[in-house]
C-alpha cells in the first residue's frame, strides 16, 4: 500500500522482506530516506535501524518507522532505536507526504 502511495507521490521505492535485507539495501544503495517496517521477520525494524546506524556513512540517513502500534512506548522504542519519525499503520497519504516534506524538502 505505502509503495503504491509513494509512486503517486513520484517516488521509487525498493522493498526489503526482512531486517537483513534492509540492512544489505542500506548498505549498497545511496537512499535519501528508509521507510522501516518494525515487524518483519529474522530481523525486526529496530535492529535493523540498530545495524543502520552503526554504519558510519549512514548516521544522518532519515528512518521513519512503520508501524501499527501507536501507543506512546512504541514511539520512544522506535526513537531509542535511532528512527527519526515514526508513521502508524494504516498509512494515509496525508502523513506519508508530510514526512517525505519534513526529509526531503528539496522533492516538495
Amino acid at each position: 500500500v505505502a509503495r503504491a502511495m509513494l509512486k503517486k507521490l513520484g517516488y521509487r521505492a525498493d522493498t526489503a522482506n526482512n531486517g537483513i535485507e534492509a540492512v544489505a539495501a542500506v548498505r549498497s544503495i545511496p537512499y535519501d530516506l528508509v521507510l522501516m517496517d518494525c515487524q518483519m521477520p529474522n530481523m525486526d525494524g529496530y535492529e535493523a535501524t540498530r545495524a543502520i546506524r552503526k554504519m558510519a556513512s549512514q548516521n544522518n540517513l532519515p528512518v521513519v518507522a512503520m508501524t501499527a502500534h501507536a501507543m506512546s512506548e512504541n514511539r520512544d522504542k522506535c526513537a531509542e532505536a535511532g528512527m527519526n519519525d515514526y508513521l502508524s499503520k494504516p498509512i494515509n497519504r496525508v502523513e506519508l507526504k508530510r514526512v517525505f516534506d519534513k526529509f526531503l524538502p528539496w522533492n516538495s
